[in-house]
């Protein structure tokens, strides 16, 4: 077993650019102290364990959505606007493809670290960046896990930008998704028009995402809840930590584009009245962003910056 892992500080790890993956490899006995969250920064909410609540993060089924759009589309108000969270079956993404992403990303981060070093950086402007968090330098304490982030529109990484490892799975995969974001939002869309009336944090309460085989999870996010002006939820959600082996999880970021731009964001005008005034002021997805990265991915919502 490798000893002296305990105090070691974030520059050493960064250092070594292993990665967590490089410390499970080493086979640690004692966590390092990046990683160890004092506990008066930890969760007062309520406990897990909800048995006997009935809560159960919603589940959409998109199978009928040329005869039932109506009712599919009264779901996903109602998760939107009381979950901020819900998981999606029978859509447009074959399993096949949701299969290779899985093994794509798996096989990239089971590389040699020699060849992953080759992407390492915090540099957030390269399409195809490798790194344990991109905060690396703003937060006193880091997350256990490692990643990568790709861009996939509106200027997409190049196939020579991405690693051969997950290349093919990645750019499969990316079109897939991006169907099935134009097909999400023109429902959220008109969930919008019904104006009348992972763990998710609801009602106080950490609901388990029950993993589904072939199932979408949607997170609605501030960006939503800010243009929607709250109609929609931002729901806060973490990963525990668990013993069973590594967890893969694959994000996609439906937003504007992150480089810089001027474009101004506010509640959607449409929504607002007399009775419903806009409840935050504009904002531009650079400004939102740069907010959040010096927030030091704490897992809170960043909306309150912005809110009138």
């Amino acid at each position: 077993m490798t000893e002296g892992y305990g105090k070691m500080g974030m520059p050493a790890f960064v250092s070594t650019k292993a990665g967590v993956k490089g410390l499970v490899d080493a086979e640690i006995t004692e966590l390092p102290r990046v990683f160890r969250y004092p506990p008066s920064t930890l969760s007062n909410n309520k406990p897990s364990d909800i048995s006997g609540l009935n809560l159960t993060v919603p589940i959409i089924d998109f199978g009928e959505i040329n005869n039932e759009r109506n009712i599919i589309v009264s779901k996903i108000k109602d998760a939107a606007e009381n979950w901020g969270f819900f998981q999606v079956i029978n859509h447009c993404v074959p399993l096949s493809v949701l299969e290779d992403i899985k093994q794509g990303v798996r096989r990239f981060h089971e590389e040699d670290p020699e060849v992953k070093n080759k992407y390492c950086s915090t540099d957030v402007n390269k399409r195809f960046v490798y790194n344990n968090n991109i905060d690396l330098l703003r937060s006193s304490r880091m997350n256990w896990r490692d990643s990568f982030v790709c861009y996939i529109a509106p200027d997409a990484a190049s196939p020579d930008e991405i690693p051969v490892a997950c290349r093919d799975a990645v750019m499969e995969y990316s079109k897939h998704v991006m169907d099935f974001g134009a097909l999400l939002f023109q429902l959220l869309s008109e969930a919008l028009d019904q104006i009348g009336g992972l763990q998710v944090l609801h009602k106080d309460y950490w609901v388990d995402v029950t993993p589904i085989h072939g199932a979408l999870v949607v997170n609605i996010g501030d960006f939503m809840q800010l243009i929607t002006n709250d109609k929609f939820s931002s729901a806060e959600h973490r990963v525990r930590a668990n013993r069973d082996g590594p967890r893969i999880s694959v994000a996609c970021f439906f937003s504007s584009n992150l480089f810089p731009n001027s474009t101004v964001y506010e509640p959607i005008k449409e929504l607002l009245s007399d009775e419903n005034p806009a409840k935050y002021r504009y904002m531009t997805i650079p400004k939102y962003t740069a907010g959040y990265l010096a927030g030091g991915f704490n897992g809170k919502s960043h909306l309150s910056t912005f809110r009138i």
